[in-house]
């Protein structure tokens, strides 16, 4: 099955992951009114005026909150679409104008660190199935049981305390972009690595004692090339398949990672967006994410299904 092949296929189930997308942010939308907190009541106490029953209908008038939810929900919808993402309530500034600078920061800490776990992940899995009980094999452990046990802030504080404060081998609030970056996307890469190497182990032992493996290492290949030549791709099935909570975790961590080592990210406008009920900020923020998690796993679909034929895109992601 070749990429165009699969991408054709891919194409079909379009309209069941817009529907997706759609649910997922109509339900986050209303979610988000359902939080105690009116959204006016919290500016005008914060500007120390008295709260009338006058100045409240006013600034809901405003806000287009005295519209039923329906509407509010087709005309953010609507202006979601077209880049026309409102202004922020507490600011009075476009959301666009408050985020879009944010947004490559978190891009740059979600998809090195990402992209770092898989590196590190897969080497160590791939020397793990090699060597059983080996250095490699029990760092894979490691990682797994550290990715799982470890608290991420707690992690955080002590790699920055270790590395800023005790050595001084980095600046993460005062150096440069790669400074500042460098042990966020470090500590995202951290609690992936384990579940990668896990994953990419157990689809390269799938494959190590295979006959053909026999037949590869009988015509003079070496252990470590005949696992690789023979094993890569089941590895990859294996791993694609299993890899989708790491997607979710790429947005958890990098919010950690940005809140720990002070990056001026989208976490630190998004928190102070919750306790304002800043619903301008906050929506297109949930959808972007939701964005993210659909887009992403309708690729790993697609990749799935270009190494393995018999993946039923339809059946993966239409109803998942």
């Amino acid at each position: 099955m070749t990429w165009f092949a699969a991408t054709r296929f891919a194409v079909l189930p379009v309209a069941s992951l817009g529907a997706s997308w759609i649910a997922v942010v109509a339900v986050s939308f209303l979610l988000i009114r359902l939080v105690p907190g009116d959204p006016v009541e919290i500016f005008i106490n914060h500007m120390n005026v008295r709260a009338t029953d006058e100045l409240i209908a006013a600034y809901r008038a405003e806000w287009g909150l005295n519209r039923s939810l329906f509407a509010q929900f087709a005309i953010w919808l609507q202006g979601f679409v077209t880049l026309d993402w409102g202004k922020s309530f507490v600011t009075g500034q476009a959301v666009t104008t408050e985020l879009f600078p944010r947004v490559g920061w978190s891009a740059a800490i979600g998809f090195a660190g990402f992209a770092s776990a898989i590196l590190v992940g897969s080497g160590l899995g791939f020397l793990a199935a090699l060597q059983p009980g080996g250095l490699a094999d029990r760092l894979s452990r490691l990682f797994a049981i550290g990715g799982q046990a470890l608290p991420a802030f707690a992690v955080g504080l002590i790699v920055l305390w270790i590395f800023a404060a005790e050595l001084q081998w980095i600046r993460p609030f005062s150096g440069g972009v790669a400074e500042r970056l460098l042990l966020p996307i470090a500590l995202v890469a951290f609690f992936s690595i384990g579940s990668i190497s896990c994953l990419v182990r157990a689809g390269f032992s799938e494959v190590r004692n295979a006959l053909y493996m026999r037949t590869a290492l009988a015509k003079g290949l070496g252990r470590g090339e005949a696992l690789w030549r023979h094993g890569r791709r089941h590895a990859a099935i294996v791993l694609l398949a299993g890899i989708a909570p790491d997607l979710a975790w790429i947005v958890g961590g990098t919010a950690v990672a940005e809140i720990v080592f002070g990056v001026p990210g989208l976490s630190e406008r998004i928190v102070a967006a919750v306790a304002e009920r800043d619903y301008p900020v906050l929506q297109p923020y949930i959808a972007l994410i939701a964005l993210w998690l659909v887009l992403g796993l309708r690729l790993i679909a697609i990749l799935r299904r270009s190494l393995d034929p018999r993946v039923d895109l339809g059946l993966e992601v239409g109803h998942g």
